[in-house]
């Protein structure tokens, strides 16, 4: 049995500047050829489906907030109390009582109840890309999409859910954004007072809106949340305004990063566009693709609370492993269709079985908010393909660090309605 630090182990860095696009690709795809496991600067990293799937469902490993909260030296205040009280950092009962209670406001079958909003708020963001546009020449309409779709549309979205009035859906994007860039080491480091200043804005906000919520309950999240019961014990205001939190968190910045690279993969590639444009129901499987393909989550990080032995190697309690969506999501039987985006190819599978993106994770902590956020993506793609004749870019795309959440700074596209609208 070897000990993983004494291995001879490939070295990758995910803060390094220069790690996105097209060099991120690269990198990643030598990396996977050295074999499953490499050394990152904070950890280990797993890079197959197989150990992927391990870290992230064994009982032995666990979201390491606290570890984070320490390496960075956040010993109390609001960024604390949110960093211990997330349902990520919550095991055991305590953790399957929250999820009982949430998930079924966020089940497939709840909701569907939003899609028609979804599709409102999409349709009057593109009036008002196409009404910004109307001085131009020709039938074109230039825009920056992640300016005028990916960011407000998904916090939209959150607004509904959480019963928000939707003139703040601009605030709880910001939150979000803000909210969102602990969980990458360059930010924590550089940006941690403004960090802290919007999550003790977002307390504050949440805690009224409980109020009012309690006063005029809806049929909103937070009314469902507040009318929760759990053998008898209505759930405390803690407890759901951490919740509630949860789900702006995880569902903004998330959302407006994997909108936006579905659009640019789509937009690079016309045949992809015109499969879309010519069946619209293949929005949920365009989804999935661009879930599998560029993982907006692409590293998942895990702490081992024992020791524990996997393929002969060693881990020491106390190891932090990085857990590769990247490359698990590209671990196939058919090796030849991996790097492939194809939203028309038949379903992928991996050791026989359908090739499930990791990009939501795995096991108990598998993502609250993946319903909605797959509902809100393929709405937005079929909305798109209906509505839109030709999409294909209008300049070079800005990527951001793959550190944190892996989204789009920026993303210059082309557009031509559809003669129907």
């Amino acid at each position: 049995m070897a000990l993983v630090s004494e291995l001879d182990l490939p070295t990758f860095d995910a803060t390094e500047p220069s790690m996105r696009g097209e060099r991120f690709h690269e990198a990643m795809d030598a990396l996977r050829e050295q074999g499953w496991l490499a050394q990152g600067p904070f950890g280990y990293i797993v890079l197959d489906r197989e150990s992927a799937e391990f870290f992230l469902r064994t009982k032995a490993a666990i979201f390491p907030g606290m570890k984070i909260a320490e390496i960075f030296g956040v010993p109390q205040g609001p960024l604390y109390e949110q960093m211990e009280h997330n349902i990520l950092q919550v095991n055991g009962p305590d953790h399957s009582r929250l999820r009982g209670l949430v998930n079924p406001a966020l089940s497939p079958r709840a909701v569907e109840r939003y899609r028609p909003a979804m599709r409102g708020f999409l349709e009057g963001l593109l009036d008002e890309a196409v009404d910004l546009a109307r001085d131009t020449d020709g039938p074109n309409v230039r825009c920056e999409f992640v300016e005028a779709f990916a960011k407000p549309y998904p916090s939209q979205v959150i607004a509904e859910v959480m019963g928000a009035p939707l003139e703040d859906a601009p605030r709880l994007h910001h939150w979000s954004n803000w909210i969102q860039r602990q969980f990458d080491a360059v930010s924590m480091a550089t940006e941690i007072e403004q960090i802290e200043q919007a999550v003790e804005e977002f307390y504050d906000y949440a805690r009224a809106l409980l109020s009012a919520r309690r006063e005029t309950p809806g049929e909103d999240l937070i009314s469902k949340l507040i009318a929760a019961e759990e053998e008898g014990d209505r759930l405390s205001e803690s407890e759901c305004i951490n919740l509630v939190f949860n789900v702006l968190v995880g569902g903004v910045d998330t959302s407006q990063s994997q909108l936006a690279h579905a659009i640019r993969l789509l937009a690079e590639d016309p045949r992809q566009w015109t499969a879309l444009r010519e069946d619209p129901s293949l929005a949920g499987a365009a989804v999935e693709e661009a879930l599998r393909y560029e993982p907006i989550t692409p590293f998942t990080a895990r702490i081992l609370t024992e020791d524990v032995e996997y393929r002969d190697v060693s881990f020491p309690e106390g190891s932090v492993v990085m857990v590769c969506a990247f490359t698990g999501n590209r671990d196939l039987d058919d090796e030849s269709r991996a790097d492939s985006f194809d939203i028309t190819g038949e379903d992928r599978t991996s050791g026989g079985r359908p090739a499930r993106p990791l990009t939501f994770g795995a096991g108990v902590h598998y993502c609250l908010g993946a319903n909605l956020a797959r509902a809100e993506l393929e709405e937005a793609l079929a909305f798109f393909a209906r509505r839109l004749d030709t999409l294909e870019l209008a300049g070079h795309p800005d990527y951001e660090g793959v550190g944190g959440i892996y989204g789009l700074a920026s993303l210059p596209v082309r557009f031509t309605l559809a003669r129907a609208v």
